[in-house]
This record gives C-alpha cells, structure tokens and sequence, in this order.
C-alpha cells in the first residue's frame, strides 16, 4: 500500500513540476491546470496511412477487353457475347500488319538492287508509301 501512495505522490509531484514549467510558458490570463488531477492515459499514435501504391499499367489483353466492354453496353445475351467476339478477334489480327510491312519490304528490297545512296533511300521511300 505505501508503494502505490508513494508512486502516486511522485507522479503528482511530477504533473506539479510540469504544470509549473507550462504555466511559466503560458500567458498570464491562463490559469494553471490543477495538479492534482491525474495525467490522461497516452493514447497511442495514429497508425501511419498505408503508402499509395502505384497504379498497375493494363496489360494489351486488358486495355483490348475494357475498350471492347466500352463499345458493348447496351448490347445483351447473344448479341454481346457475338459482338465481344468480334470486337476481341478485330484487335487480335493487327501483328498480321506487321507481316505485311515485311513483305513490302522484301518486294521494295529486291526492286532496289543496284541503286546506291539518295537514290536507294528515296526509291525505298516511295516504294513503301505506294505499296
């Protein structure tokens, strides 16, 4: 029983110490707080916000997908599942340009055979606009 009056005592002699070093601080018109009322328990510290993560990037299937979606509203049933079909398989045929921009290139390549130079580079030019 002595432990705690004394533990007490001591923590009322520190709020005392402190109210005194705060009033020192505080302007005159403020009266101390009273030192006999016991110190608020400390409440503990807001738990920091979680870091913002970055947004992901959308894969080419995905940006296909939200772009065809966009496209169907309204559509229902059938007629969406056949529509999201189409719109899905359109995208899905665009690498097979590439192969064509490579078949130009062979055609326009064996055509140029023998120029040199300016001459090679604009024939080349106009060669892949035309095809």
């Amino acid at each position: 029983m002595k432990v705690q009056l004394s533990s007490k005592l001591a923590a009322l002699a520190v709020l005392a110490l402190m109210a005194g070093s705060l009033s020192a601080q505080q302007p005159a018109a403020q009266p101390a707080a009273p030192a006999a009322q016991p110190a608020p328990a400390a409440q503990p510290a807001p738990a920091p916000a979680p870091a913002a993560q970055p947004e992901k990037k959308m894969t080419p299937q995905q940006e296909r997908m939200a772009h065809c979606n966009h496209q169907a509203e309204g559509k229902k049933g059938d007629e969406r599942k056949a529509f999201m079909k189409q719109c899905l398989s359109k995208k899905a045929e665009a690498p097979k340009k590439s192969t064509n921009q490579r078949e130009k290139m062979k055609e326009c390549n064996k055509e140029a055979t023998g120029k040199k130079g300016d001459e090679r580079k604009s024939f080349m030019r106009e060669c892949l606009k035309a095809s």
